[in-house]
């Protein structure tokens, strides 16, 4: 008979020791026994398993092996949104930065020391990944998308060693979601690229690209063949954990867990000590195993993180310095100019290609008219190029000494190059624009492409390719025309089947009730983005209130300068404009109407509300877009400055803290009753 707890006995300490020579190998880049003796330790798991199977432990080392090859990534959503990092290019925007924090911190009553202490590490040129374990397994993975809805990659992930199956150690939360980088070393790609010319395949331009195209692999076969790594660098959703006060803590236990950090992080005192780790790293950035484009700094103090919050995109408490960009010469080859969503007019220089860091390089970007006179760049001329950040091409001077004589002085096109219309450039603006509005295509389509995004109109299954094609047709001239599209007309379209045909219908119905902030933001206005179109919508509460506004009036609504009221005010006090808003509002888009008088007395005009945990009855956006229409600010954080923290499962820090500063707490129970007793306020 066979002992079945002897062999589970068995076969979990061959997991262990495997995952204890292959930490040590490739995390802690120390062996522990000769390659040989790893190969006797994990054949005698493998043959175990063979003759068990049904006792395989899912966090196996053995389950590392390429699984099978999916059809396409499925959609995972991020609880926690995976942002992003503001950039830094001098020392001075680092001073900035610390002026900010000072500042933020004080006025929300907290005692600043002048020598804050940061938490410093190297910012690798990778991909972001958020890793999700249940009960210290390694159950979900997934790519950082667009912040909010990522791609499941965790066939792949689970091909990299270094990125552990099971965690191990004391106190492990029961739901722990790390988010860290995915690299390959410089040797790493060295190797790959070796291979792939051997077997006649592409080679990669850099290791950032070897990373991301092995990671976006349909087969993990694939994946587990190419070197790769992981470093954590934060958290994101956490259950059940006591959390540390300080970010390095975070990070000290998350390597105790067997989760990779980066060797070379610290902690430091103050922007002197923030600058003295990046000078120091840049110096040695060419000896380093793997690349970076700079550093990270983060507030150590998690308290001050939470009081510091977030903006859109980006937390308060951390900011990425960037490495001066490396540089190159090349030849200017040609000028033009293409024409944006706004209708402005960017010169671009299309370049003799050249390498620089790692890519390809043949265009770059010139700004406006006025930066490209700023540089006098001309056809012919030899030019200094760089990739800003490491990313976007541009010309940063031009040899004089080398330029061919009498090169042409670079002009304004007098009139648009895709449509003919008359360019026009205000003396106080930088930028030339085209004054063909909607009527030229370039400008069209682009403002098409942008009412229909996922933060405007969020209109599923209209991609860019549909839209050329119905302006071809003439099917759309205007946003609004989207919504006199017929099952008919959609079904004269190349390559469009009935049912996508009928999902697009849909789509565009339910796309009709909206928001004011969304419908602003769609209507794509020069100068107003999300956040600018949200504060309008907060401010003025009604689009008829905004339409009459006056310059100075609009200067009142908080982050609106001149150039910002200007550009709104002439978009609502052209024609064309204002019959195309007309003409949505005749198609059936509305939104929520707000009785100015009646919200006077709601209380949560003006409240500051914080939201923890999962709410059951609606979701966090719903709650967040209500709150907003009663004229409630929605944070992040829990201060002093907080009327209300909304509770629901499995809430966390939040509710400790203000538990600890006294703040009212609100069942989700008590805040639907709230929120519907002052939604009678609308009209």
């Amino acid at each position: 008979m066979t002992d079945v707890a002897s062999i589970q006995s068995t076969m979990a300490a061959l997991v262990a020791q495997v995952e204890a020579y292959n930490y040590a190998y490739f995390v802690a880049d120390n062996p522990l026994v000769p390659d040989s003796e790893y190969d006797r330790v994990y054949q005698a798991l493998v043959k175990l398993e063979h003759a068990y199977p049904a006792y395989r432990l899912p966090y196996s080392p053995t389950m590392r092996v390429g699984g099978t090859k999916a059809a396409s990534f499925r959609p995972v959503h991020h609880t926690v949104p995976m942002l992003s990092l503001d950039n830094a290019f001098s020392d001075e925007e680092v001073l900035a930065f610390a002026q900010r924090l000072s500042e933020r911190l004080k006025t929300g009553g907290m005692d600043v020391d002048a020598n804050l202490a940061f938490a410093a590490e190297p910012k690798l040129d990778g991909l972001a990944v958020s890793l999700s374990y249940y009960q210290g397994e390694f159950i979900q993975g997934s790519t950082r998308g667009d912040g909010q809805t990522g791609e499941d990659i965790t066939a792949n992930l689970k091909t990299i060693r270094t990125i552990p199956l099971k965690l191990h150690g004391a106190k492990i939360p029961g739901v722990l979601e790390v988010r860290g980088e995915v690299f390959m070393t410089k040797g790493g790609l060295s190797a790959l690229n070796k291979r792939q010319k051997d077997i006649g395949d592409k080679v990669f331009a850099n290791p950032r690209n070897a990373a991301a195209g092995s990671l976006r692999q349909l087969d993990p076969e694939i994946t587990r063949l190419r070197p790769l790594q992981f470093f954590a660098y934060g958290l994101g959703q956490v259950q059940n954990w006591p959390m540390p006060t300080t970010h390095s803590q975070v990070m000290a236990q998350l390597s105790a867990w067997g989760i990779p950090v980066p060797p070379i992080s610290a902690v430091v005192q103050g922007i002197a000590g923030c600058l003295r780790y990046y000078y120091d790293l840049q110096s040695k950035r060419d000896q380093l195993p793997y690349d970076i484009d700079g550093v990270v700094y983060k507030v150590d103090d998690l308290r001050y993180q939470q009081a510091l919050g977030f903006v859109t995109r980006a937390p308060r408490f951390a900011i990425a310095h960037k490495f001066p960009a490396e540089e190159q010469l090349t030849q200017v080859l040609a000028i033009d100019f293409q024409v944006g969503r706004t209708g402005t007019l960017t010169p671009v220089a299309h370049l003799s290609p050249v390498l620089v860091g790692g890519v390809h390089v043949s265009n770059a970007t010139l700004h406006n008219i006025g930066e490209a006179r700023r540089k006098d760049v001309r056809v012919s001329d030899t030019v200094i190029v760089r990739r800003a950040g490491d990313v976007i091409p541009e010309i940063v001077s031009v040899l004089i000494d080398r330029r061919v004589p009498g090169a042409p002085v670079l002009e304004l096109p007098p009139v648009c190059p895709v449509c003919g219309g008359r360019v026009v450039k205000p003396e106080t603006m930088a930028a030339a624009r085209c004054s063909a509005g909607l009527s030229c295509p370039a400008q069209l389509r682009e403002s098409l492409q942008h009412f229909v995004s996922r933060k405007a109109m969020a209109i599923d299954g209209i991609g860019d390719k549909w839209i050329e094609q119905w302006v071809e047709k003439g099917l759309v001239h205007n946003p609004s025309d989207f919504y006199h599209l017929t099952l008919t007309s959609l079904l004269q379209c190349d390559r469009m089947a009935e049912k996508s045909a009928q999902n697009i219908l849909h789509a565009i119905e339910a796309s009709k009730q909206t928001t004011l902030a969304r419908f602003l933001y769609a209507l794509g206005i020069r100068e107003v983005g999300e956040a600018t179109a949200k504060a309008l919508a907060d401010h003025f509460l009604t689009l008829e209130a905004i339409l009459a506004a006056e310059v100075e009036t609009l200067q009142q609504v908080p982050d609106v300068g001149p150039v910002v009221a200007e550009a709104l005010y002439l978009f609502c006090h052209t024609e064309a404009n204002l019959k195309v808003i007309q003409a949505l509002r005749a198609a059936g888009v509305s939104w929520p109407r707000v009785s100015v008088d009646a919200i006077g007395a709601n209380p949560f005009k003006a409240k500051t509300v914080v939201l923890t945990g999962t709410l059951a009855q609606l979701s966090r956006e719903e709650a967040i877009e209500r709150l907003q229409r009663l004229g409630a600010k929605v944070t992040g954080s829990v201060t002093r400055k907080t009327t209300w923290v909304v509770v629901g499962a499995n809430a966390g820090s939040k509710l400790a803290r203000a538990t600890e500063l006294g703040i009212e707490i609100l069942t989700e129970a008590d805040f639907l009753t709230k929120l519907r007793d002052s939604e009678q306020s609308y009209a």
